[in-house]
């Protein structure tokens, strides 16, 4: 069921990764590392890329290279919100990944991008477009964030919430189907620009939306989808159950899983959260391997699609 997996989300950003505890990122850099190695003891082949990082910073890509982060990685990725969160344009998207190109020779992949209805729907309507125009063709993978808005009644993945204004609250616009299931003014456009653009949608526990999704994304004409399997949700009551069930919902499209989030009673720190570096490296490691090892393509199978599934020579590249 896996097409690749990815280690982390956004470790650069300090709602994902506790920067004060690891300061100069060597211990994310190891755990990253043994990550990559135990994926690849558990299924070869099978394409591994550092979590996308947000902000877009080549510093971070050169230090995770020094620190040997890279070594057990494909690919690389970056997230980028230029209309609603980064000190950027929407038209400097070429400039932004050539920054990464720059330092490494990895396979760059966009794992994340978006546009919040906050303000107007109308934005996102044409920043879809523009969006699609900028990177089809420049970058293998384009994950469009997300197909769901984020129920209110929940929770955005952020380290200050509320306080942070309406920075926070435009995490809870960015599908292309309401929470009522009312489709926006953009979702009518996405299937212009399927297949090259797939989708990344995250799945909470038990998430009621879970086959909604897949038939909204066949209908769109989607065939790549990133999502995440919870280190820490892997301690909940019948965890396996939901894993299996999320996993083999999705089994027609190509899965990028994300493997995150630190237990509480795993983590560093007088307050430990999901943000915290693991007090043993290896835990989350041995956790990427049997995630892998459940959900990873048989042999004869990998061989004949893990490699063609990178998409090492993009359209127009």
């Amino acid at each position: 069921m896996l097409d690749s997996v990815m280690i982390w989300n956004e470790p650069n950003n300090k709602s994902h990764w506790d920067i004060e505890l690891d300061r100069d990122w060597a211990m994310f850099a190891e755990m990253a590392r043994l990550a990559g190695k135990a994926v690849g003891e558990a299924c070869p082949g099978l394409p591994r890329v550092l979590g996308g990082i947000s902000p877009i910073d080549p510093n971070f890509i050169r230090n995770m290279a020094e620190r040997g982060a890279l070594d057990t990685m494909d690919a690389v990725a970056v997230h980028g919100f230029p209309l609603d969160w980064n000190h950027w344009q929407l038209n400097d998207w070429p400039s932004k990944l050539e920054e990464i190109r720059q330092v490494t020779s990895k396979e760059l992949w966009v794992s994340e991008v978006g546009i919040s209805t906050f303000g107007a729907e109308e934005v996102q309507e044409f920043g879809l477009k523009r969006t699609a125009e900028l990177l089809i063709g420049r970058v293998p993978r384009i994950h469009w964030y997300s197909l769901f808005d984020l129920p209110k009644a929940w929770p955005a993945t952020t380290r200050h919430r509320e306080a942070e204004g309406s920075s926070y609250y435009r995490h809870f616009y960015m599908g292309l189907v309401r929470e009522d299931m009312t489709e926006k003014l953009a979702y009518r456009h996405f299937s212009a620009f399927t297949p090259e653009v797939g989708l990344c949608q995250w799945f909470h526990f038990e998430d009621h939306r879970l086959e909604e999704a897949v038939r909204r994304m066949k209908e769109l004409g989607v065939t790549y989808l990133r999502t995440g399997l919870s280190w820490a949700d892997y301690y909940r009551p019948n965890a396996l159950d939901w894993f299996d069930r999320q996993m083999e919902a999705l089994a027609d499209f190509k899965v990028t899983v994300t493997y995150c989030f630190t237990p509480e009673h795993k983590g560093l720190g007088e307050t430990p959260n999901y943000t915290s570096p693991p007090l043993d490296p290896r835990e989350f490691a041995d956790f990427c391997a049997e995630m892998t090892r459940r959900y990873a393509p048989k042999p004869g199978r990998q061989a004949q699609e893990a490699a063609p599934a990178m998409g090492l020579a993009p359209t127009g590249a």
